[in-house]
């Protein structure tokens, strides 16, 4: 997919998609997904294949006993969550190593988690809530890249992550002319994700600081256009799960009925989802 022209008069480069995820993303389009294929695809790029493995293999999913392959992977978490792994070790690799960037990769991986596996238990397309969740902070990736000294005083100038997030946007619009939740977006665009994804980290910072989901685009169906603001309100929740968990009851109050979502289940969904989690955890530290 294009960029917004707007974006590239800004000189800002959006990293390419790798081209093993390009294929990756042609077969997890049919129907009928070929795992054998996607495990064959994944295993021919090497070091891709080496990250998936230590990621699969990490506490984040404590699995009991250490996985050898991709296949065997895929057998245990099934398709959608070692396509995500990939496309999270994916997106790592297109930007340089840095220190700073390192909390934001780790938030990512644990958001994507728990946005996918809540998506799928509130019957919602868990591929886009997991890769939105996966990408929502990429656009910072982005901006780093372009400008790292710039960029890192601008992250110590809006302070820490959550709560600097707004004044990081601010900020960001005076230095650059662009946000990062906009150039994430732009991203997820390129590396064609669905409407669903590239709204969801389009909108993030505004819906988690106001608890508001905005009006989208009028043009889109309105299935779609219900599917776009039920990952959108995902990412709120999870948001509020990471970093502020005693307040989920009082924001899936307010944030679920945005879209059609019932806060009681969705208050159930997301707890049990946190605690698989943490007893995974706890397992892969045993």
């Amino acid at each position: 997919m294009s960029v917004n022209p707007e974006l590239r008069k800004l000189e800002i480069d959006i990293p390419s998609q790798p081209q093993a995820l390009v294929q990756l993303s042609l077969l997890l389009a049919e129907e009928d997904i070929n795992l054998a294929a996607a495990a064959s695809l994944i295993e021919t790029d090497m070091a891709l294949a080496a990250a998936v493995m230590k990621a699969v293999n990490s506490s984040l999913y404590g699995l009991k006993g250490r996985v050898q392959s991709v296949q065997q992977a895929i057998t245990y978490l099934g398709m959608r969550e070692v396509a995500a792994i990939t496309f999270e070790m994916g997106l790592r690799a297109a930007f340089p190593p840095a220190v700073e960037l390192e909390p934001l990769w780790s938030r990512a991986g644990r958001r994507g988690l728990l946005m996918g596996r809540l998506g799928q238990r509130l019957g919602l397309d868990g591929w886009a809530a997991h890769s939105a969740g996966l990408f929502e902070e990429c656009g910072k990736a982005v901006l780093f890249r372009h400008a790292p000294d710039h960029y890192r005083a601008m992250l110590r100038a809006a302070g820490h992550y959550p709560a600097g997030d707004v004044e990081l946007v601010t900020l960001e619009h005076a230095g650059f002319g662009v946000s990062h939740d906009a150039l994430g977006a732009a991203l997820c665009e390129s590396w064609g994700l669905g409407p669903a994804a590239v709204t969801a980290v389009r909108y993030h910072v505004h819906a988690q600081a106001t608890r508001q989901l905005p009006e989208l685009p009028a043009q889109a169906q309105p299935a779609q256009a219900a599917g776009r603001r039920a990952i959108l309100a995902l990412s709120v929740l999870v948001h509020v799960l990471m970093n502020d968990a005693h307040a989920l009851d009082e924001v899936a109050a307010a944030i679920a009925p945005q879209a059609d979502l019932d806060p009681v289940l969705v208050r159930r969904a997301a707890r049990q989802v946190q605690e698989q989690l943490d007893e995974a955890a706890r397992n892969g530290r045993d």
